[in-house]
Parts: structure tokens; sequence; C-alpha cells
């Protein structure tokens, strides 16, 4: 092993061990490493990290922002080592402040989703993934919340769910319907008797028995929407994380029908969301079209009948 590739490896253990997730750095890194190695160089050069963050040539900006940024963290790592080592500047690859409008499932879309998950070949992914699934559904939880639950976080006397590695290490509890806390009890007294040697405490398992990794997921997930044909005229293809947005606004635009005064319930969901300021949960009133017109026809409707 070259020393490049000695020095990445103990880098992603130590920043893993400060408890950073590093979903993407884990192949990033070696891939870069490769790279380096393939064009002749030892190590970390401007012009090598540029090169390879700008692959594939048809990524988004934010894609290879992203990729360099990596690499300029790790530089700075590996430079104590090799003064030879070069820190790419941000600058050359900036990174694009888009925040695209969400994709929002609707009802049929959701239940045809969750149905064809039941219908994946192997008995114990199609436990997880059905019931992973329906549990971003009815919760909005973010998906590395769900991956990251443990057996423990489940109180099944109180129907109560803890968040325990949310965003920025904030830790948070979400009441459960008792058709929910059915649905978990069913998959967890399944999970067992597929899998009775579970080598880890995850909730949620992969056939192996082992904790579901992020990117499994996300290609089976994107597997399910193109077979059940969701959003195929939409600008961006639709995302595990919509289902978090479609349930914010489902909630919102339910409290409009029925009348509700959403003002102060929207601190409430927040919260349960985990969002750090309300500001994150206001966005979904701008990013909805159609919520956006109930909130209009709201303020209108109070303006009637003022004095």
């Amino acid at each position: 092993m070259s020393p490049l590739a000695a020095a990445a490896a103990e880098y992603l253990k130590m920043r893993r061990a400060l408890g950073f997730k590093l979903y993407h750095h884990t192949w990033w890194l070696p891939d870069f490493v490769a790279f380096v190695h393939s064009q002749g160089g030892s190590t970390i050069t401007t012009e090598l990290a540029v090169r390879w963050a700008q692959h594939p040539p048809d990524g988004h900006p934010n894609w290879w922002a992203a990729k360099l940024a990596a690499i300029r963290h790790f530089a700075r790592y590996y430079r104590a080592y090799d003064p030879r080592t070069e820190v790419p500047s941000a600058e050359l690859l900036p990174r694009q402040k888009v925040r695209h409008s969400p994709y929002i499932y609707t009802e049929d879309e959701i239940s045809t989703l969750l149905e064809h998950a039941r219908r994946l070949p192997r008995p114990l992914q199609r436990e997880t993934y059905s019931t992973l699934l329906g549990l971003l559904v009815v919760t909005g939880m973010r998906v590395g919340e769900a991956l990251a639950l443990d057996d423990p976080d489940l109180d099944w006397h109180r129907s109560v769910l803890t968040v325990r590695r949310g965003k920025f290490g904030k830790t948070r509890l979400l009441p459960l319907h008792p058709s929910t806390m059915e649905a978990l009890d069913r998959y967890a007294r399944v999970r067992d008797r597929l899998s009775p040697h579970r080598p880890t405490p995850s909730f949620f398992v992969s056939s192996t028995g082992r904790r579901v990794i992020l990117q499994n997921l996300q290609h089976v997930f994107l597997r399910l929407v193109r077979r059940c044909r969701i959003g195929p005229h939409h600008p961006r293809t639709p995302r595990l994380h919509d289902l978090r947005h479609t349930y914010a606004v489902e909630t919102i635009r339910e409290w409009y029908r029925t009348g509700v005064d959403v003002e102060p319930r929207l601190a409430a969901l927040s919260t349960y969301l985990g969002h750090v300021c309300p500001s994150s949960t206001y966005w979904y009133l701008t990013a909805t079209p159609d919520l956006l017109a109930l909130a209009c026809g709201r303020l209108e409707q109070a303006g009637t009948v003022l004095p």
C-alpha cells in the first residue's frame, strides 16, 4: 500500500471515530488515490484534484464541488506528512446555491411504491424495505435517522421512537400512531425469525442481517421508482428525501383544508421533523405551488373579516 493510500485509510478511520458518517468519502478517497497513481503521481496536487472532481464531465457542478471539498479536507490532513501536498482552493469549483422544488408523491404513488417493495425477491429484503419506506412516509424522518435506529430506540409501551443520531447530533422523541407500532412490531418478529443471530442491534437489517447501507437502499428505491413509473415527466428523478417533503407538505395541506390555525403549529412540526429552526419548515410553504395558494387563500379570507 502506498503512503497516500495508507494515509487515506487512516484519515477515514480517524474521521469515523470522531462521529462523521462519511457516506461518499468512503469510496471517493480510494478512487482519488487510484486516480493519482494512474496519472503517475504520488501526492495531492491541485491539477489532479480538479481533474478528478470534474468526473463525470456531465455531472452537476455541486457534485464536483462536493468531491473537491472532500479532497481539500484530506489534503489539509496529508500535508502534515508530505509537504509537497497542495490544498486546492474551494473557489476553483464553487458550489451553486440551488434548492430544487421537491417531488410530492400522491397517495396512489406511495401505495404503488410500497406494494412493489413487498414484491422484492428476498424475504428479509422485502420486509425491511417495505417497512422502512412505510416509516419514512408516516413520520417524515430523514433516511439516515431511520437507518441508524437500534432496537432500544423503540419504546413499545409508550409508542414513542427515539431519534438519537439526528442532524447535528440532536436527539428527539417521535410519538407514533398505534397502527405504525403494529407494523414495526410485525416487522421485528419476522426479522428475528428470518435472521435470528443478528450481528448488529440495528432495527432495520439487510438480507445479511447487518445494518442497511444507504447506497443499497437508494439503488433499490430508484429501481422501484422506475418500475412504478413515478414522476416520468418531472425535471428530477423523485428521491427518497422527497418522502420527507411529502410528509411535511401533506401535514400542512391538511391543516389548511380543515381550517386549523397553521402558524402556531408550524413550530411543533419543525420540532417533530428535527429542523434546527422553523425557517426550514416555512420553506415548504413556498416550495409547493398549491400549498402556497392555500396559504394565500387563508390570508385573503382573514382580510375579508377585518373591520
